[in-house]
C-alpha cells in the first residue's frame, strides 16, 4: 500500500446531500481518510495510490456533487 494525501480548493459550501455523499467514500475501497477545513474551503483526502490516482479521487469528489475548483500542492 502507498498512503498519498491530496487536497483541493472548493468553492460552493456542500450541503446535506453532498456530505452524505461524500460520507459514503469510506465505502470506497482504497480511501482511507477524507477531512474538510471548512475555514479554507478545502478538502484532503488520503487514499491508496495503489488502488486509485489524482484523477480517480477528483471524479469522486464531483460525483459527490462537491464544488472542486482547484487542486493544491502539499507542503
Amino acid at each position: 500500500m502507498t498512503a498519498v494525501e491530496i487536497s483541493f480548493r472548493y468553492g460552493r459550501v456542500p450541503g446535506t446531500h453532498e456530505m452524505t455523499a461524500i460520507d459514503s467514500f469510506r465505502e470506497v475501497y482504497g480511501i482511507r481518510r477524507v477531512q474538510f477545513n471548512e475555514a479554507e474551503h478545502t478538502i484532503r483526502v488520503e487514499y491508496d495510490a495503489t488502488r486509485l490516482n489524482e484523477n480517480t479521487v477528483a471524479a469522486l469528489l464531483k460525483r459527490a456533487g462537491l464544488d472542486v475548483l482547484e487542486r493544491l500542492a502539499l507542503a
